[in-house]
């Protein structure tokens, strides 16, 4: 019986977390880290076919934690879009295999981590 309960927990968590699922909104894309760069910075690979340097802003530095092959949701920079922008949100891998499964990521190629 407590197997069944904790069962059910984790589904609730699950739902939870995908309910919660940041969308792009604007000019926001989907993106996966190539390489840390250093400190807060690093390149990032944009699903509108830019390599973008990107930033972790100081509001988020200490709760964001992103590591190579994470998907994350990148605003690109007004000024210098083509070239730089900030990364807003990671994914989990729940929300990356929802996102895939809902086709928001229909051009992401499989990568290793996921």
């Amino acid at each position: 019986m407590g197997l069944k309960k904790a069962q059910e927990e984790q589904q609730q968590a699950y739902e939870a977390e995908i309910r919660h699922t940041k969308l792009p909104r604007g000019r926001q894309v989907f993106g996966v880290v190539d390489q840390r760069v250093g400190g807060t910075r690093m390149k990032v690979r944009c699903l509108d076919n830019k390599l973008r340097l990107c930033r972790i802003p100081g509001r988020f530095k200490r709760r964001l934690w992103v590591r190579e092959g994470d998907t994350v949701l990148v605003e690109p920079w007004e000024l210098g879009g083509d070239a730089k922008g900030d990364v807003l949100y990671k994914y989990t891998r729940a929300q990356y295999q929802w996102l895939k499964m809902k086709g928001y990521l229909k051009d992401v190629r499989e990568f290793e981590e996921f």
